[in-house]
């Protein structure tokens, strides 16, 4: 992808990719958009409670490049065991933009709770976990979505879930565009239904879409792999 950057991202001091700093930044994101007191915890506890993955980020930073708007070098992933994916998409925004993201109406009650990681998407830990190459799939617009994730299980990388899609738009706002949104196949509930990140009146919404229907304005987003 060669999009100029337009996303955040720090440089050391040789100019290569400093993870740690990036990691420093993602936490405090999450600790203004409150995190801590959704997860019933102080600032510093859950600061402690991600603590631990910096040094996987840090010894993963050579083979790293800078965010590019698509795509990312790694995410500091919450799951719904710390804070409930309705509190999640309620903090997502899109770039200078202060409206919130919200969820398809289409999403009957307990329907979210259903939609849990596939199989193949298996978390290393089940509150929190550092997500590698993160790519929103922009080249899948107009893909049937089960080509989609097939091709992409052919390349070996991952399907995102739920958590993760929230955790790139929250990090990385601009990572969620105009014609440029994505499907998060990695979260299914054993139906038809693949949920997806796109834009409505402004905000981000978290939706679903048939696994056999296409559209021109939703990828669908992958990554090398998770790790603690």
């Amino acid at each position: 992808m060669t999009t100029t950057p337009t996303v955040p991202g720090t440089a050391d001091a040789a100019g290569g990719f400093d993870a740690g700093s990036e990691f420093d930044r993602q936490v405090s994101v999450l600790v203004d958009k409150g995190y801590p007191a959704l997860a019933g915890m102080a600032d510093e506890a859950f600061a402690e409670l991600l603590a631990p993955l910096r040094a996987s980020a840090e010894k993963r930073a050579d083979a790293m490049s800078p965010p590019e708007e698509g795509r990312v070098p790694f995410l500091v992933v919450v799951t719904r065991e710390v804070v409930p994916v309705e509190e999640m998409v309620a903090r997502t925004t899109l770039p200078r933009r202060t409206k919130p993201g919200v969820i398809d109406r289409h999403y009957k009650e307990g329907d979210i709770e259903r939609f849990v990681p596939t199989k193949e998407a298996e978390l290393p830990d089940p509150r929190t976990y550092l997500l590698f190459d993160v790519d929103r799939g922009e080249e899948f617009c107009g893909a049937v979505p089960n080509d989609a994730m097939a091709a992409i299980a052919g390349r070996g990388r991952t399907l995102l879930t739920m958590e993760e899609g929230l955790a790139l738009v929250t990090q990385f706002p601009a990572a969620l565009a105009k014609n440029k949104c994505f499907s998060l196949g990695g979260s299914r509930c054993g139906d038809r239904r693949v949920p997806a990140l796109w834009i409505s009146q402004n905000a981000p919404k978290l939706g679903w879409c048939w696994e056999g229907n296409p559209h021109t304005w939703l990828g669908m987003a992958s990554a090398a792999g998770r790790a603690v």
